[in-house]
């Protein structure tokens, strides 16, 4: 029989995960760690012959300025494989361009409740192969706005960016990121999310809209605590460009509670 402690102490740690994993889900919240996204798509390109494994290291570092603001850095770090098919080309494969966002977030939070943060976003052309990255320096603003109620989590997170370098002739960046987000968390900590990661070129008035959706869960590894979990996307408007159809993702993000 189990003792009334050990219960409760179960219980605890139940509801010490279910808040963690609720700051899991604000993209601006005060918690160390490192997310391991992988995502795969097929049917690329407008012969639709390019299949691509992209594992994005994501690591999200909040630094604490005073009493009133914290800055949240989020970086987006692809680590790229794309094949290639009924064609004679190599498999290309290496690192994609970083995307550098920092965010200034107010603390506390507004008396609402309502979740904040803004500043710029840089994007930084570390692309190893040509086809893995346009090859320019870009910079433009980003923000996120949010909510979260009784288990509820959702919101909204963007950003633009214009080419601020780029070769003579190539055409600049200027591209809208538009990512909307619907999570609840159970007191179980698993964690169901929907969003869409909409991005759209103002040169070519292309945009695509992958749809998202995915479930993870806390779990200790020996002392470590790790978020994982994985899910489905659906592509429902592309480009000659683009992934069609549907694709998959694998999650693990790695918690470094204070």
């Amino acid at each position: 029989m189990l003792s009334n402690g050990f219960l409760l102490s179960f219980s605890a740690m139940a509801d010490d995960a279910a808040e963690l994993a609720k700051k899991l889900s604000n993209p601006v919240a005060d918690v160390i760690n490192l997310p391991f996204q992988l995502n795969y798509d097929d049917n690329i390109g407008a012969a639709e012959n390019i299949e691509r494994y992209q594992l994005n290291i994501q690591p999200v570092i909040p630094i604490k300025l005073n009493d009133n603001w914290n800055l949240i850095s989020r970086t987006v770090l692809p680590v790229i494989v794309q094949q290639y098919e009924g064609i004679d080309k190599d498999t290309d494969w290496g690192v994609g361009d970083i995307t550098q966002s920092f965010f200034f977030t107010p603390t506390p939070k507004s008396p609402d409740g309502l979740i904040i943060g803004f500043g710029p976003v840089i994007y930084l052309p570390t692309a190893s192969e040509k086809t893995l990255g346009p090859d320019q320096y870009g910079l433009g603003p980003t923000a996120v706005i949010a909510k979260q109620s009784h288990g509820w989590t959702y919101g909204a997170l963007a950003n633009h960016i214009w080419a601020v370098k780029k070769k003579d002739g190539d055409e600049g960046i200027n591209n809208t990121f538009l990512q909307p987000f619907l999570n609840y968390t159970t007191p179980t900590s698993v964690t169901y999310s929907l969003n869409t990661e909409s991005t759209y070129d103002w040169n070519t008035d292309d945009y695509t809209i992958p749809i998202n959706l995915t479930a993870t869960k806390i779990v200790k590894v020996d002392k470590q605590l790790i978020s994982v979990g994985g899910g489905v996307r659906y592509w429902a408007h592309d480009t000659d460009s683009s992934a069609k159809d549907f694709g998959v993702r694998l999650i693990a993000s790695f918690i470094f509670p204070k």
